[in-house]
């Protein structure tokens, strides 16, 4: 089903939670809202589910204003981060609840249980209680439930950020699997910048109560629209400079660049900088003041000789560098991120 917000506005407690959201997201899509802890993401899901009333503006779902629809009408489920399932039910139990609660017979509400019960790789858990299971089996039937109640926009806030790695990650695949089959439009929730990259079609990237950037994975992290978006996705150093007829000029370096003429901030990310051991490089001498050890690779601290400049790069982990030693560096022009200065900071 297709989803719009128009205009959307929330007040809670005498302080503006969302400021004017607008958002539409396709039949079938996968969204992430994106953001730190306070930036309205939850507020907004809950505002989609009908749990809390906006100020201004109108929710559309399949081309219908919602806004007067209460929560348990508007075929919209939301799975919380607590989950909130009934301890003193089965699993069977948990996950027809909402089918009882649309009059749908017995035998066949525990026939639709167990058939969601394979879907997410539980079978033969009807009969236990919710109780005696780990977190990533009560993460299933929690899916499970919300897929029986046939919605058609499932909300997902923050479902699996209390899992371990390694349950997130198979989580994660398996809510992708199951939102493709039954092609349900879904929006997630996260904090998580690697877990919207991966899962979304597009992600909103929320700031203050308001949607800075609304982009695919790819254009959100290769063209942030200002340095809160860029910084989000990975901190790197910037350098000031302007573009005169498609070329960058700074102290640094100069580049050729498709943009207009003006101020620009260029984020240099870790990924951006080589290392080599040849002095006299283009962009001066560097002294390596911390290696830090990542797992398959070390993150390099790097000192301009000359100048307070401050780098940092990422090398493999059978690198021969080590702290105190003199690099030169290399640009990778492709990395470089140009944000002009008028937008560069909220």
């Amino acid at each position: 089903m297709e989803l719009e917000l128009k205009n959307i506005s929330v007040t809670l407690s005498d302080k503006k939670i969302l400021k004017s959201i607008n958002l539409e997201v396709k039949n079938g899509e996968f969204i992430s809202l994106l953001g730190a802890s306070g930036c309205g993401k939850s507020t907004l899901l809950k505002t989609i589910a009908g749990l809390i009333n906006q100020d201004e503006g109108s929710v559309v779902l399949g081309g219908n204003i919602v806004d007067k629809t209460p929560a348990h009408k508007r075929r919209t489920v939301i799975v919380f981060q607590d989950l909130r399932l009934f301890p003193h039910m089965t699993v069977a139990e948990n996950i027809s609840f909402p089918l009882k609660m649309l009059g749908m017979d017995k035998n066949k509400r525990r026939e639709e249980a167990i058939n969601l019960l394979e879907k997410v790789r539980l079978e033969g858990y009807a009969d236990k209680h919710v109780d005696k299971m780990s977190g990533g089996q009560i993460q299933r039937v929690a899916l499970a439930r919300a897929l029986a109640a046939k919605p058609m926009v499932l909300l997902l806030d923050e479902s699996f950020s209390s899992l371990d790695i390694n349950l997130r990650k198979d989580m994660q695949e398996l809510v992708l699997e199951l939102q493709r089959e039954y092609k349900i439009t879904t929006i997630l929730v996260t904090h998580d910048q690697e877990e919207a990259l991966t899962m979304s079609d597009r992600i909103a990237f929320m700031h203050d109560g308001r949607i800075e950037q609304y982009d695919t994975p790819e254009n959100i992290f290769k063209n942030p629209i200002n340095t809160t978006v860029a910084d989000y996705f990975s901190k790197g150093t910037y350098i000031r400079g302007k573009v005169i007829n498609n070329k960058f000029i700074s102290k640094l370096f100069s580049s050729n660049v498709d943009k207009e003429n003006g101020k620009y901030k260029c984020l240099i990310r870790p990924s951006a900088i080589k290392i080599n051991k040849f002095r006299n490089g283009e962009y001066g001498e560097y002294i390596v003041a911390g290696k830090i050890y990542r797992g398959d690779s070390y993150l390099l601290k790097l000192n301009n000789t000359d100048s307070d400049l401050k780098l940092e790069s990422i090398v493999p982990d059978f690198t021969a560098i080590i702290e105190g030693d003199r690099v030169n560096i290399e640009l990778d022009r492709d990395k470089l991120i140009f944000i002009p200065e008028k937008q560069a900071c909220l």
